[in-house]
């Protein structure tokens, strides 16, 4: 495929949100210049329009003050206002399929659960297909219709989320679920007890479902 028909896949059809936003987003250009750009050379929108989507799509993943924040740069945010930004940045396109590679790993459990929530929600109402990668047994746990789980780059075991995590196949699987306490006992939907989750190393990709024709 040519650099140009990519172009017109990355960030219109299928976008990505990094797992450190510091250097997702550019230090030297504001909030404002970064998603305009995007939606300008995409959606061809005036700028007058572009500010006005933008600052809708800021408000919609809860940054405070979205006007103001415009003018701003990144490093006058928070580590989890950043991730906010870049997923408004990802999203503001309307892409079909949005890859997420362990978006809450630099965040503390609390921004991790805001984040978490959101992407639920942003799923649900744009008909959203998310791929999330993440070593995290219990984002799983929190977020995923379907898991595959993979062990030196190749899928070892699919199921949905439920199955999985109650009745998995695969020796890895479960020597994975096993390594935290709980983690099958708990109802679906609920990030089990994640005690040892840092010292266990699970690849694995957690997806939510669409409609859409990709």
């Amino acid at each position: 495929m040519r650099r140009r028909q990519l172009n017109r896949i990355r960030g219109r059809r299928i976008a990505m949100v990094f797992q450190d936003p510091s250097t997702s987003l550019h230090p030297q250009l504001t909030i404002g210049r970064q998603l305009t750009d995007h939606v300008r050379t995409h959606l061809r929108l005036s700028r007058d329009a572009a500010n006005k989507h933008v600052i809708e799509l800021l408000e919609r993943v809860q940054v405070p003050d979205p006007e103001h924040a415009l003018r701003r740069y990144p490093h006058q945010f928070s580590g989890g206002q950043r991730q906010r930004i870049s997923i408004a940045s990802a999203l503001a396109c309307d892409p079909e399929v949005l890859l997420a590679d362990e978006p809450t790993t630099a965040l503390d459990v609390t921004v991790q659960a805001g984040i978490l929530q959101l992407l639920r929600g942003l799923t649900e109402e744009r008909d959203l297909a998310v791929l999330l990668v993440t070593h995290d047994l219990g984002v799983m746990s929190a977020i995923a219709d379907d898991v595959s789980v993979m062990r030196q780059g190749r899928i070892v075991e699919s199921a949905p989320r439920h199955q999985l995590f109650h009745a998995p196949q695969d020796e890895y699987t479960r020597s994975l679920l096993d390594a935290l306490p709980g983690a099958r006992d708990d109802a679906p939907g609920t990030a089990p007890d994640t005690g040892g989750a840092d010292e266990v190393e699970p690849a694995a990709a957690a997806t939510k479902g669409s409609d859409r024709d990709v």
